[in-house]
C-alpha cells in the first residue's frame, strides 16, 4: 500500500541514494511513444497522460517538461503546486541542469536514456549517476506487470519481402560500414526485420524485445519465450532465441575486439556502457533498418491503398451518421457527445473486413477540448457536439494490410467570421502541400513553412509538426522522415508514407486540424509530390471561398471526385446520399 505521495516517495529515494535529483522520463528501454503501464513511471509520479515529457525531481523542487502539444493538457493533469511546468524544447533539461550547483548528483536509469541525450546532459557541471537498479521497484507497490502479448507472423504476401532477404540486405550495410554487429532496440525495426507483429501495447503491433544481427545475417532475438508460442517452427528455427534479460550480458560477451553499430538517438546509453566496459568499439550510426523500412515496397504500398479505402468507407458512414444525429439530437436536448461519437466511429471501423484495432487512441474533441491537440475524452471532460462549435476527430485503424491516420474538423451549423477565417487558413496550409512539387531528396523541414504560410500571414502558428511517417501495419509515428520546423536530415523520396496535418488551436475556444495520409510519388524525373492515400470528404461548409485560388479549388474538386468514385461502392446505402453531397463540385457547395 502506498503510504506517501509518489513524489515524496521518490524524494525519499534521493536521500537513500545520496542524490540531489533524479531524471524521470516517459520512456522504456525501446523509446516507445506509448509506454506500457508497467513502464509509465512519469504518469504514476505526476498524473500526466501525454505521450512525451520528463520530470526532474530535486530535493526541494520538481520540474515537468512537455512540448507544445501538451502545454494546456499538462496544467489540467499535474499538481501545479508540486511541479513547475517547462517547455521540453524551449527550456531544455540541459539548461536547467547547467543552472544547478556544480557537482550536483543527478540520478538516471541508463536503459531509459539514449546516448545523444546523455552526451548533452553530461556536458553540464552536474554529476550524472547511472543507477544500477530501478528505484521505482521500491516505491511503486501496485506496479502493473510487464506486458506479455502474443506475437504473430506477418505473411510475405503482405510484407512483400522475406525476412531472410531483409537480413541479407542489412548485413550488406554492416559489412560496408565495417561493423560486426547491429544492436537493434526499436521494436518496430525488429518487427519489420523478422516479419512478425506483436501485441504488448494496444494499437502498437510490436513486441518488446531486442536483437543482435551479425554481418553474416544471423539474428539472435532476445524475447520472453511466452510471447513466441504461436510462431511456426520454421520462424523459430531461423533465429537464435534468448531470454529478454540476456541482451546486455550478450552484448558484453561479444564486445571484445568487435565493432557494434548503435543508433545514438534511440539505443539506451546502457548499451554503450556495457560494450565499452568489455573493450568493444561502438560505431555510432542510425540503425539502417529505420531508413530502409521507410521506403515501402509495391506490396506494402498496395496494402496502404486498400486499407485507406476500407477506412474511408468507415469514415463516410460515421460522418453521415454525425450529420444526421448532431442537429436532431441537439434540438431534442439529448446531444451526441465526444465519447458516444468515438464509440460509434469504432463500430463503423469494426464492420470493415481486415480491421484489427485502432492505430491510436481517438481524439474526439468538441469546442474548447479541441484546443488541446492531443486531447482524449473521458467521463469527466466529455462535451456535447453542437452546431455552435467545431468538432475535431483524429483517428485511425490498424488493418491487416496497412495503418491509417486522418483528421477532420467538422461544423454542423454557421460559425463566426474568426472561426471561418482560421479554418480557411488551416485548409490553405493543407492545400499548399498537395499542390506543391519538390525535388526528390528534399528534407521535411524545407517544406514545413508551406503548411504555415496562410497562418503566418494572420500572425498565427501551431506548435507541432506538419507531418510524420506511418508504419506498415506498424507504429502510427514512424521514423525517420518528419515535416516540422526542426531540422530533419532524412530526405523524402518516392515510396515514403507521411501525414500532412496543419492546425490551429485557440486556447479555451476551439481547435482545427485537417490531416491526410500521403504517399510520396515521383511527379517527373527528379521531382516528387504528395499523393493522398486518405479518402475522406473535407468539410467545406465554413470556407471563405474568396481566399482560395483556382489551383486550390481544382485540387479539392479532383480530390472529392476521387473520394466519391472510390467509396460509393463501399459505403452503406444510408451514407451514399450524404457522400454525393459532401463531394459535390465547389460550384455546387459554394452556391
Amino acid at each position: 500500500m502506498q503510504t506517501s505521495t509518489p513524489l515524496q516517495a521518490l524524494r525519499d529515494q534521493l536521500v537513500a541514494l545520496a542524490l540531489d535529483g533524479m531524471i524521470v522520463p516517459r520512456a522504456d528501454a525501446h523509446q516507445s511513444e506509448d509506454c506500457a503501464p508497467h513502464d509509465n513511471k512519469l504518469q504514476w509520479l505526476t498524473g500526466f497522460t501525454g505521450s512525451a515529457g520528463l520530470a526532474l525531481v530535486l530535493r526541494d523542487r520538481a520540474l515537468m517538461f512537455v512540448d507544445g502539444r501538451y502545454q494546456v493538457q499538462v496544467r489540467s493533469e499535474v499538481d501545479l503546486h508540486a511541479f513547475e511546468i517547462h517547455h521540453l524544447h524551449n527550456e531544455p533539461l540541459d539548461q536547467v541542469l547547467a543552472a544547478l550547483p556544480a557537482g550536483s548528483r543527478i540520478g538516471f536509469e541508463p536503459l531509459l536514456m539514449v546516448n545523444s541525450q546523455f552526451t548533452a546532459l553530461d556536458a553540464t557541471h552536474c554529476e550524472l549517476v547511472a543507477l544500477t537498479r530501478d528505484p521505482f521497484d521500491a516505491i511503486w507497490h501496485d506496479r502493473p506487470a510487464a506486458p506479455c502479448g502474443v506475437i504473430r507472423e506477418m505473411p510475405v504476401a503482405i510484407s512483400g519481402e522475406s525476412s531472410a532477404d531483409k537480413r541479407a540486405r542489412i548485413a550488406q550495410v554492416l559489412a560496408a560500414k565495417g561493423a560486426d554487429f547491429l544492436a537493434i532496440t526499436l521494436p518496430d525495426n525488429i518487427a519489420w526485420l523478422l516479419n512478425i507483429r506483436g501485441s504488448d501495447i494496444a494499437m502498437n503491433p510490436v513486441a518488446h524485445s531486442f536483437a543482435l544481427l551479425s554481418r553474416d545475417g544471423a539474428v539472435e532475438w532476445f524475447v520472453d519465450p511466452r510471447k513466441t508460442a504461436a510462431l511456426s517452427a520454421d520462424v523459430k528455427a531461423s533465429l537464435t532465441l534468448s531470454d529478454f534479460d540476456a541482451f546486455l550480458p550478450r552484448c558484453q560477451q561479444v564486445a571484445p575486439g568487435k565493432r557494434i553499430l548503435l543508433d545514438g538517438d534511440f539505443a539506451p546509453v546502457a548499451l554503450r556502457f556495457a560494450i565499452e566496459q568489455q573493450g568493444g568499439e561502438v560505431l555510432w550510426s542510425a540503425d539502417p533498418i529505420t531508413f530502409i523500412k521507410a521506403h515501402k515496397n509495391p506490396l506494402e504500398l498496395a496494402g496502404y491503398r486498400e486499407s485507406h479505402q476500407q477506412d474511408g468507407a468507415a469514415w463516410v458512414n460515421f460522418l453521415a451518421w454525425l450529420a444526421q444525429e448532431v442537429p436532431v439530437r441537439e434540438a431534442a436536448g439529448n446531444p451526441v457527445t465526444e465519447l458516444e461519437a468515438q464509440q460509434k466511429q469504432l463500430e463503423f471501423r469494426q464492420q470493415q473486413a481486415g480491421f484489427i484495432e485502432q492505430s491510436f487512441s481517438t481524439i474526439s474533441a468538441s469546442a474548447s477540448n479541441a484546443a488541446m491537440c492531443h486531447y482524449h475524452s473521458s467521463e469527466k471532460t466529455n462535451k456535447a457536439i453542437t452546431r455552435a462549435n467545431f468538432y475535431l476527430n483524429d483517428s485511425g485503424g490498424q488493418y491487416q494490410n496497412g495503418t491509417t491516420d486522418a483528421t477532420r474538423t467538422l461544423s454542423f451549423g454557421p460559425l463566426d467570421a474568426q472561426q471561418r477565417l482560421h479554418y480557411t487558413a488551416v485548409l490553405k496550409g493543407f492545400l499548399s502541400m498537395f499542390t506543391l512539387q519538390f525535388p526528390a531528396g528534399t528534407h521535411g523541414h524545407q517544406l514545413d513553412a508551406f503548411a504555415r504560410r496562410a497562418l503566418w500571414d494572420l500572425g498565427l502558428d501551431f506548435d507541432h509538426g506538419t507531418g510524420h511517417g506511418v508504419g506498415h501495419q506498424l507504429l502510427i509515428h514512424e521514423q525517420p522522415q518528419r515535416i516540422a520546423k526542426k531540422v530533419n536530415p532524412w530526405p523524402l523520396s518516392a515510396g515514403n508514407i507521411m501525414t500532412i496535418e496543419p492546425g490551429y488551436y485557440l486556447a479555451d475556444r476551439y481547435g482545427i486540424r485537417i490531416e491526410n495520409q500521403v504517399e510520396v510519388v515521383e511527379s517527373q524525373p527528379g521531382f516528387c509530390r504528395f499523393s493522398s492515400l486518405t479518402l475522406i470528404p473535407i468539410d467545406l461548409s465554413q470556407v471563405e471561398w474568396s481566399l482560395l485560388n483556382e489551383q486550390e479549388k481544382q485540387w479539392l474538386d479532383d480530390y472529392h471526385q476521387q473520394v466519391r468514385e472510390m467509396l460509393l461502392p463501399r459505403v452503406s446505402s444510408n451514407s451514399r446520399e450524404w457522400l454525393i453531397a459532401a463531394t459535390a463540385p465547389l460550384r455546387v457547395q459554394a452556391s
